[in-house]
């Protein structure tokens, strides 16, 4: 098993607790701890896992030994989850990307790390995704596209052929490029 910590305590870090922990694709993964900094902790558990202070995770789940996965959502134009992101980074931790085993990712595209891919994205030929991006569900992701870092995807935005989202971009329901 590869275990794993979820950077984050709001929603979308239990989100990423149940697709990572029902997902078929990911039946080799454990969550083992979720953690925060110290100041945003206000329990002890959270989906029955122990909540550890960022500033101890590093020793109670050493990077060596565990995977990590940074879970916000577009708080700040993203710039929450880029923070969590950095500080799993620089612990040393090598970071997940979450791909739905009901999302349609074709061979070639090129999909960064800690990216969250939900159900129902369908991601055709020569794309890429950077690194720390959401797709929420329902998507589709035209041919040589591009999605650069830290970007926000919501449900049912269809990005055609040929288009190039910045990084930081948040794009809200139904939009099409």
């Amino acid at each position: 098993m590869k275990k794993m910590v979820i950077f984050g305590l709001g929603e979308t870090a239990e989100l990423a607790y149940e697709y990572f922990t029902h997902d078929p694709n990911y039946s080799d993964y454990e969550v083992v701890a979720f953690t925060a900094d110290a100041k945003y902790i206000e329990e002890a558990e959270l989906c029955g896992l122990p909540i550890v202070p960022t500033e101890e995770v590093a020793d109670k789940n050493p990077p060596q030994d565990h995977m990590a996965f940074a879970a916000a959502g577009s708080g700040k134009l993203n710039r929450v989850r880029e923070t969590l992101y950095n500080k799993a980074k620089e612990l040393g931790y090598t970071c997940v990307s979450y791909i739905s085993s009901r999302a349609f990712v074709w061979h070639n595209a090129k999909i960064g790390e800690n990216c969250f891919i939900m159900e129902d994205n369908t991601i055709q030929p020569f794309t890429e995704v950077g690194n720390n991006v959401v797709m929420w569900s329902g998507n589709h992701l035209g041919h040589r596209s591009k999605i650069e870092d830290h970007c926000f995807i919501t449900s049912h935005v269809v990005i055609s052929g040929y288009c190039t989202i910045g990084a930081y971009s948040f794009i809200g329901v139904n939009a099409t490029f």
